[in-house]
Parts: structure tokens; C-alpha cells; sequence
């Protein structure tokens, strides 16, 4: 299935084997699947991709796993959802949003990477795996984790959202609370990692796990009729997605599948966690560590891996970066289910404040196409709406109740009649 022919550094360009590698040896820069283009040029045509089976593994060509992939096999190809309320609510022409708020199976985009990591376990003959999360990658890697066969081991910081703790716990994990923020909990896992044969999908199985962020932008070229949109949202917590999702626009660009366009790429976070776009606001490619403090804990890595990358890929790309308050990303959340009917988490209330945001300033051009990416389900954190809404009082069973109550104030507020 795979043309991936071999890892490379990011930094110094040394090669290394596939194997369950995440840094280089010389430079300890994170390392890069590198495919074989020419092979898929001559061997696939975009035409073909129509074919398959609507899931991520479409793109099976671009993807690291050599068979069948092991898990995941119905993740993927979410829907593109055209969403004209939401744009005359930003100001804007043409807005469409990527929705993972309702991928297979635990509702968010993590379910991309888990499918690609396990199946890549499976390769490797690990049997226990494991991952540091912030609650999505918990969810996924412990689903999957379920239904491949493998013991899992979660890590995750002891104040994570209720929702995210028991939607890990309900597949059997074995889930490890740990007094600290995900930075500590992630610098656990690597000594775990190093300490057992473990598959650990965020460290030792982390160049395969990225990849399959790669299949959004996939996915949003081909369902925009093979095109580019001119900009791009994207909520960052260790800054991967948005790096991948440039990788999968450069990679079409260079099979010839859509033609050659500057998408511009926005990188959206929480002004309680935002050492990303500091560094971009700045202009310089250098992370400063931050100490989250923000509802948004799905997005609260104060030293993101990826983060000088994703900085790059911003400031090369003609984009920007901006973060919100806690405040906004509640009225994002609540704009885009107002408008589109779609129930976000924190992390996508973000992602369309941000866009609100940068819109006002003039920096998103709203004459342009914008998608904007939602990552994950509203049901994972329901806790940050609570207080949110004003409490509804109860009536009487009674038709003249109901109309006292909201038909007079229907008609105060629209001048309707009830005939």
C-alpha cells in the first residue's frame, strides 16, 4: 500500500530505517516520513482515488503503513460543510468548515493519527501502547486500542475534562492520572518509552502518528473539486496539524493532483496558552514555554514539539496567528452551532474566534475562501458551558401557559400574529 521509503531528520537530513524512531541520533530534531513521488505519479491517478472506499486510507499511497492498516479502517472523510449563515456572520464570501467534530470513532481528528500509529504497532509487534494527552488522543488511543487487541496505558494531567476521563475509560484502558500539565506528563512518557517495549504514540511511533493529520488536507483539496481553498484556520496544540496540512497541500502540488496555489495558513490558539502564536506574532521561529491556564485544555501544550515548524510554515505561508480569551472561544462555539448547527469543543471555539478575530483586523481577507477546522466534538466539554445559558422555568402543562410565556414574546419581538 505504502510508497514510504525511509525517515528523515527535519533539521540535518540524516536518514534513518523505518522504525519506531521519533528524533535523530546527530541533532535530536524530530524525523519526517519521506515517500517515493514518482512511484505513485506513475502508478495512481487522482481519478483513481473515486473509487475507494470513503475513509482516510483513500490516500493509502501517502500513508506510512505498508498493509491493510490494522485499526481505524472507517476513519476519515469527514464531510466539508459549506456554511454561507456562518459567513455572513464573520463578513465573509466563502467560508466552509472541515468537520471532525463527527469522525469514526471517538469524534475527533485524533482518530486520523491513532488509525495510522496502531496499525503501525501492529507492524512493529507491540502489543501494549500507550500515549500523553489532553483528552482527545486519550479517547482514540483507547478506543482503538480496544478494538485492535492491545493493552493500553493513558496518560493524561489529573485535571482533564470529566467528559474526556470517562470516554477513556469506558474501552478498558488503563488510565494513569498525573499530577502536572501535559508537558510533564509527556516528558513521563518518553522515560516510559525508553523504559519498556512499548508503542508510545506520541513518542516512539511519533513520525507515523503525524502522518495521518496529513489526511484532512487531503481530503479538503478533493472535496473542494481538486483545489486549494486561498486560506486556512487551524487550532494548534503541539502544532502538528497545521504542519501536516501544508505537507498534504505541497504533496498534491507535487503528483500534479491540483494545480500550483499559495494557501495562506492561520494558526489559531488561547490566549492561556498561545506560545505559538506569541512566537508568530513576533516573526521569530523560537518558543518561548508557556504555563497553560485555559478552558481550552485540549490545546494547552505550553511546549509544543512542533511548534518552531508550525511557525514557520505560518510566516512562510503569508498567514498569521492569533489566540482568544476564554470568553471568545465560548461565543465561538456558540456562533458556529447558532449558525451551522454544528457543536464544537473548546478547541474549535478557537478556531472560528480566531477567524472572527482576524477577520476585524483586516488580516483574513474575507473576499478569499476560508476553512476553517474543527477538531473535535462539543460533547467532550460540556463542562466549559456550564453557567452559560440562562435556566429555562418550567410551565404548567397548559397551551395558555406556553402562549403567555413564549408566544406573547414571540409576537413583542417579530409583530406575529397567531391566527
Amino acid at each position: 500500500m505504502s510508497t514510504c521509503t525511509h525517515l528523515q531528520c527535519r533539521e540535518c537530513s540524516a536518514t534513518y530505517p523505518l522504525e519506531p524512531l521519533a528524533a535523530c541520533a546527530e541533532c535530536w530534531a524530530p524525523l519526517e516520513a519521506v515517500y517515493d513521488y514518482a512511484r505513485i505519479w506513475s502508478e495512481v491517478r487522482r481519478d483513481d482515488l473515486a473509487s475507494r472506499p470513503p475513509t482516510m486510507w483513500r490516500y493509502r499511497e501517502l500513508l506510512p503503513v505498508t498493509g491493510e492498516p490494522w485499526v481505524g479502517r472507517h476513519t476519515g472523510f469527514t464531510a466539508l460543510v459549506p456554511a454561507p449563515r456562518l459567513a455572513k456572520a464573520l463578513g465573509a464570501r466563502e467560508v466552509y468548515v472541515k468537520n471532525d467534530a463527527v469522525n469514526h470513532p471517538t469524534l475527533s481528528f485524533k482518530d486520523r493519527v491513532v488509525a495510522v500509529a496502531l496499525s503501525k504497532a501492529h507492524e512493529f509487534g507491540f502489543d501494549t501502547v500507550g500515549c500523553s494527552s489532553t483528552g482527545n488522543l486519550a479517547n482514540a488511543v483507547a478506543a482503538q486500542s480496544a478494538a485492535g487487541g492491545f493493552t493500553a496505558y493513558i496518560f493524561v494531567p489529573a485535571d482533564l475534562e470529566p467528559e474526556k476521563i470517562a470516554a477513556t475509560q469506558v474501552y478498558g484502558a488503563n488510565l494513569v492520572k498525573v499530577d502536572g500539565n501535559y508537558d510533564q506528563v509527556n516528558r513521563l512518557c518518553s522515560e516510559i518509552a525508553e523504559r519498556f517495549a512499548w508503542g508510545i504514540v506520541n513518542v516512539n511511533l511519533r513520525s507515523y502518528y503525524s502522518e495521518g493529520s496529513k489526511t484532512v488536507g487531503l481530503e479538503i483539496a478533493e472535496q473542494l473539486g481538486w483545489r486549494l481553498p486561498q486560506n486556512i484556520v487551524v487550532p494548534m496544540a503541539g502544532g502538528s496539524l497545521i504542519t501536516k496540512i501544508r505537507k498534504a497541500f505541497g504533496e498534491l502540488q507535487k503528483l500534479g493532483w491540483v494545480e500550483a496555489a499559495a494557501t495562506k495558513f492561520f494558526g489559531a490558539q488561547a490566549t492561556g496558552c498561545s506560545p505559538i502564536t506569541t512566537a508568530v506574532k513576533a516573526g521569530v521561529a523560537e518558543i518561548t514555554p508557556q504555563k497553560p491556564h485555559t478552558i481550552a485544555k485540549s490545546l494547552a501544550i505550553g511546549n509544543p514539539a512542533d511548534g518552531i515548524y508550525a511557525v514557520r510554515g505560518i510566516l512562510e505561508s503569508g498567514g498569521a496567528g492569533e489566540d482568544v480569551t476564554d470568553e471568545e472561544i465560548i461565543q465561538g462555539i456558540r456562533l458556529l452551532a447558532e449558525t451551522q448547527g454544528i457543536f464544537t469543543e473548546t478547541a474549535g471555539g478557537v478556531t472560528v474566534a480566531v477567524a472572527r478575530k482576524l477577520i476585524r483586523q483586516g488580516r483574513l481577507d474575507p473576499r478569499e475562501s476560508i476553512v476553517l477546522v474543527i477538531t473535535g466534538n462539543g460533547l467532550k466539554t460540556l463542562s466549559a458551558l456550564d453557567g452559560k445559558f440562562e435556566e429555562s422555568v418550567p410551565i404548567r402543562p397548559k397551551l395558555a401557559d406556553f402562549e403567555d410565556r413564549y408566544v406573547g414574546e414571540r409576537e413583542q419581538v417579530t409583530g406575529n400574529r397567531v391566527v
